[in-house]
């Protein structure tokens, strides 16, 4: 895999749309936060700074050693990589006396500048900063402005350094992948190669160098993403790989058989496994979402761990974690908190001897999913919704048992079928149910109830970074509202959560 893009994390709520953006042009990049990224920085055709919450101003900003990059490597710092460059090479950034958030136009675009090629005059940008440049720094080219922001744009004279206080990564900066498209391939230069097929090659190449003649054992849920690191191990390595599905009994009504079912004509090797009443055992009065989590993690480690040792010799166990699952359960001084921890990032414990294998660590959902396309499976698996590791045990708020599941999963089902039934199941990316915490007094009858309430959840999405609330039709909602009360015993009451993310999550925990 070539590392061709190298993007510093400040914290910016922004810094992963970076990286899609990047994606989009068929670069590859990758994340690292500003204060732990490469010794070696030889394979890297080009740097990207991101924004941040910090102002540069403050004691506590973030402040990397930029020696090995600064007119070394290509460099573009975007918001507060932009004033950094500026307040700390003899320019000057001060609080802004209006509030520079929100669309603004290019009122000015300096001529002959390949880095704004294509890039009409009041083209719309995104601004979203506290402080602005009032200086720039020594050698500074001022390239573009706005009406409240004359130093929008700037490159460094003598180095192909470049700088902007807008945001091209998001939608609302109108030709920000434009201006991204001439920085990486007009000005660094950086090939248009990360291609699935491409990534097919490289990925099924290096599996094969990295686990030689070993045994895999994977974990496959049913979802994408388990599913296209199957398909790729397969093509590998071969009958060296041993899947096993596991049932922790959190899974969609009847998942368990239906997988199964849909994996027996793919050629793959697998083994179902129910221990549903181990996961729930061991989630008995457990409340607390983070410790669900991390519950269900360790069991299901204990779990394949019984079931490597029925299989001689196996060396690794192979994941299907994605990009998003990484970059969530980072957490650094200054780039991004902790979302939440994912059960299948951060490694093994001592007791286990598999070495861990995850081909798709470095892709988001979409890429995933293009990637499964070139592999040739199936589409209706490939348009299958995510579904949380953990199961239902996340969309039941508070403790689980047997009973919540129960509710839970006729109601997640009704739902469900209602969508496809309905020609809706395409035009969302993620659905589910919640279970509330809640009773609520209803009538059914002549008789009062006091039962369950439950939470649809449908979003629209690119890769699960943000997320919208999908507008389904009333009508279709009225339908499923009545189905659902009229269907699943307990529940007396639903509702449909029209949060997006952020700053919602799209789970509930």
């Amino acid at each position: 895999m070539q590392h061709n893009v190298l993007i510093l994390d400040f914290g910016s709520q922004y810094t992963q749309l970076i990286a899609r953006r990047v994606r989009e042009l068929n670069i590859f990049c990758e994340i690292f936060p500003f204060n732990h990224f490469p010794n070696d920085l030889s394979s890297y055709k080009a740097v990207i700074l991101s924004g941040s919450p910090y102002s540069v101003r403050a004691e506590d900003a973030p402040h990397p050693d930029l020696s090995q990059i600064r007119g070394k490597l290509p460099l573009l710092a975007v918001c507060y990589g932009a004033q950094y460059l500026a307040h700390f090479n003899g320019g000057e950034v001060a609080p802004s006396n209006i509030r520079e958030y929100g669309r603004a136009n290019l009122s000015f675009i300096k001529d002959d500048e390949v880095f704004m090629d294509e890039v009409a005059l009041n083209s719309q940008v995104w601004m979203s900063h506290s402080d602005t440049i009032k200086q720039l720094p020594a050698n500074g080219v001022l390239i573009a402005s706005t009406k409240d922001v004359t130093n929008a744009a700037y490159r460094i004279e003598g180095e192909n350094t470049y700088a902007i206080q807008f945001h091209p990564e998001v939608y609302h900066s109108v030709d920000g992948k434009q201006i991204l498209e001439n920085f990486l391939v007009k000005i660094a230069q950086v090939p248009q190669n990360f291609t699935p097929n491409a990534f097919v090659e490289d990925c099924v190449k290096e599996l094969q160098e990295k686990v030689k003649g070993d045994k895999v054992v994977l974990g496959l849920s049913g979802g994408v993403d388990s599913t296209v690191a199957a398909v790729l191990l397969n093509k590998a390595i071969g009958k060296n790989l041993y899947c096993i599905f596991v049932n922790n009994g959190l899974l969609r009504k009847n998942e368990f058989e239906n997988v199964l079912h849909q994996y027996k004509d793919m050629g793959l090797n697998v083994r179902g496994v129910d221990a549903s009443q181990r996961f729930l055992k061991a989630l008995e009065g457990i409340e607390d979402p983070e410790q669900k989590r991390k519950t269900i993690g360790r069991v299901f480690i204990e779990v394949f761990d019984d079931e490597a040792h029925q299989i001689e010799d196996v060396k690794w166990l192979a994941q299907g974690t994605i990009y998003p699952d990484v970059i969530e359960s980072v957490s650094v001084k200054g780039p991004s908190a902790t979302i939440k921890s994912h059960h299948n990032v951060g490694g093994l414990p001592d007791y286990m001897k598999l070495q861990i294998v995850e081909p798709l660590r470095m892709l988001f959902k979409d890429e995933v999913r293009r990637v499964g396309k070139t592999l040739g499976i199936d589409d209706e698996l490939l348009g299958r919704h995510p579904f949380p590791g953990p199961g239902l045990s996340i969309r039941i708020l508070g403790a689980i048992t047997q009973e919540k599941v129960n509710i839970l999963q006729e109601v997640d089902a009704v739902f469900i079928n209602g969508l496809k039934e309905h020609g809706l199941y395409d035009q969302v990316w993620q659905a589910g149910a919640i279970l509330l915490p809640v009773n609520s007094v209803g009538v059914m009858g002549d008789e009062r109830t006091y039962e369950k309430v439950v939470a649809l959840r449908a979003v629209e999405s690119t890769d699960g970074m943000t997320a919208d609330w999908v507008h389904l039709p009333y009508d279709f909602l009225m339908k499923i509202s009545n189905e659902i009360i009229n269907k699943v015993k307990g529940v007396n009451r639903v509702v449909y959560d029209i949060s997006s993310k952020p700053p919602a999550t799209i789970e509930w925990e």
